[in-house]
């Protein structure tokens, strides 16, 4: 006899008319903290009638991203992302998601990514290279900057000047940012207003569109001199044995680009930021550079040596996971342990707060590379995904994490960054969970850069 299935449980605090709405808006991060302590499942209301499902569970997610991945879709946030236009593969759906994912994956399979590492490094070196001693660093925009150039540079052939860059990257961030304003107060009468908020999101997306539309006019022009991710999607035929559309690439190139540069720039934001609050982390990291390289530049060969590089990497996943929430909606009646889903239930989860949880991971809120060591006491199956599981997690995971080694790695060669006196980092949960403000100083590693010469 099986036991009675339940419906999620409605979270304390609900205030009549906007439900739950204040906190997620005023104190995102410390509220899907606190939602852990209600249980596995827990709903939550949004305004006088929209409700939202909390899941809690790392072993209830599990179903939800793969045993039981069939009944659910991507869900609301990534339905508000299609502001960057048309049906690309993370928003993608059924089979025209399944056939281009089979199409795409071989270009960013580990066995490729090494590939691209020379392009990597040629892409970010210049960069590195324009820092000057003492001088005072945006660190985030800088990240961003040179993750947006390797994604561009190795995905598209395309390398724009710092000027033009910082366009796209301000563009890519102003859609986002309309993207979790739309995901958080699903009023859609409210995104056709003419509010400067959607003035500036639909400006920001033309300009995305045209710098796109320039890199497959480029492509078009030149077949046979580009072989690339580009080239690849010029090739795809959709359902009906029909080519891809300009605008269909487009959106792929840009969901990519805008994917592929923002998580990966957060990520080594926070590692750098965390090193530099720990002197001995970071002299480990000198040291593992400086031993691996011998002075060289970085090769494929010496990924696999550059173990603590990659625990720092795992590490900063953890604790700083750029994906606060996700979603997902039911599209049948779904059974999750002894709680009923009916159809049209939207799901939320939050990654970051789950690899926060003590029950899950010891001393939670400390940076702790070595957690990760084979000896140590590991994590639950699936209480560790910075980039997802199931049919539907990341397909750039090994790209973004070459690309975050091939970065660090080379900043560490040659630099420290050290925090500027008197500020304040604090998460800013936007549509990945980012530093507030990251002012650093570049301090040349002068020892490490004789040692290395001589």
């Amino acid at each position: 006899m099986t036991a009675d299935l339940r419906t999620a449980p409605i979270a304390p605090g609900r205030i009549p008319l906007i439900g739950h709405a204040l906190p997620l808006l005023t104190d995102r991060l410390a509220y899907v903290q606190r939602l852990r302590t209600y249980g596995p499942i827990v709903q939550l209301v949004i305004g006088p009638k929209k409700t939202i499902t909390v899941i809690n569970s790392f072993e209830l997610l599990q179903e939800i991203l793969t045993r039981k991945s069939d009944h659910f879709n991507k869900g609301l946030l990534f339905e508000k992302l299609k502001i960057f236009g048309g049906d690309p593969l993370p928003v993608a759906e059924g089979k025209p998601h399944l056939k281009r994912r089979r199409l795409m994956q071989p270009a960013l399979h580990r066995e490729h990514v090494k590939g691209y590492i020379e392009t990597m490094r040629a892409t970010a070196q210049p960069s590195v290279s324009a820092w000057h001693d003492q001088e005072i660093l945006h660190v985030c925009n800088e990240m961003q900057l040179m993750a947006q150039g390797v994604v561009m540079a190795a995905l598209f052939s395309s390398n724009p000047e710092r000027g033009p860059a910082q366009t796209i990257l301000d563009s890519v961030d102003t859609v986002f940012k309309a993207a979790l304003t739309h995901a958080m107060v699903p009023i859609p009468a409210l995104e056709r207003l003419p509010t400067r908020g959607n003035r500036r999101a639909r400006t920001a997306n033309t300009v995305l569109h045209k710098t796109i539309a320039g890199i497959i006019a480029d492509h078009r022009a030149g077949p046979d001199t580009y072989d690339d991710l580009v080239s690849l999607l010029m090739t795809v035929q959709d359902e009906t044995g029909e080519n891809l559309s300009d605008e269909e690439i487009t959106a792929e190139i840009t969901a990519l680009l805008a994917a592929g540069s923002e998580t990966t720039a957060v990520t080594l934001a926070w590692l750098f930021h965390e090193i530099a609050r720990n002197p001995e982390l970071e002299r480990r990291l000198h040291e593992e550079v400086d031993t691996v390289l011998t002075g060289n530049e970085l090769t494929a060969e010496h990924i696999p040596q550059l173990t603590f590089t990659r625990r720092l990497i795992d590490e900063t996943l953890r604790l700083h996971n750029p994906a606060w929430i996700l979603t997902r909606r039911t599209t049948t009646p779904v059974q999750l342990g002894q709680f009923n889903l009916p159809a049209g239930t939207d799901v939320m989860w939050s990654p970051y707060a789950m690899h926060r949880d003590p029950d899950l991971y010891p001393d939670p809120l400390r940076f702790d590379p070595d957690r990760w060591l084979p000896e140590r006491p590991q994590p639950p199956r699936g209480a560790f995904i910075p980039f997802g599981v199931g049919k539907r997690m990341c397909i750039g995971d090994q790209f973004s994490l070459m690309e975050t080694t091939v970065i660090t790695t080379l900043i560490a060669s040659h630099w420290r960054l050290k925090p500027v006196p008197g500020t304040t980092t604090r998460p800013v949960p936007e549509i990945t969970v980012h530093p507030s403000t990251l002012d650093m100083i570049a301090e040349p590693r002068k020892h490490a850069t004789a040692k290395a010469t001589t």
